[in-house]
């Protein structure tokens, strides 16, 4: 968590994945399970925007699912802008599903759990 000021924060998750695998970008569509964040309601939080990606995107042709696939590998950063409605202690969770591939095949799916102290 970074505070930019007395009520916003980006939250970040980071991910390394390991050659040969890569996971797929959030806004992946018609193919693989893309990587994506869903949030629990907060009544204290805003979610400013989506979340954001920041690593080396790669659009390759992927002959398993016939289309053009965005993936990362290496290391991403995924960030989430918030703002919180009142200056205070709070927990943000939610849920990160996500799938690593390789060139042959895919790991099954995973959802991991997650909560975040806001302060």
């Amino acid at each position: 968590t970074v505070k930019k000021s007395a009520k916003q924060y980006d939250i970040i998750a980071t991910a390394t994945i390991d050659a040969p695998w890569h996971i797929y970008s959030q806004f992946v569509k018609g193919g693989p399970i893309p990587t994506t964040f869903s949030f629990k309601n907060n009544p204290l939080v805003v979610l400013n925007g989506k979340t954001k990606e920041l690593g080396k995107l790669e659009k390759n042709f992927d002959k398993n699912f016939n289309a053009v696939i965005a993936t990362f590998a290496g290391k991403v950063q995924f960030v989430q802008s918030i703002t919180l409605k009142v200056a205070s202690k709070t927990k943000l969770s939610g849920t990160l599903e996500y799938t690593a591939c390789n060139d042959e095949k895919c790991l099954p799916p995973v959802k991991m759990p997650f909560e975040v102290d806001i302060q």
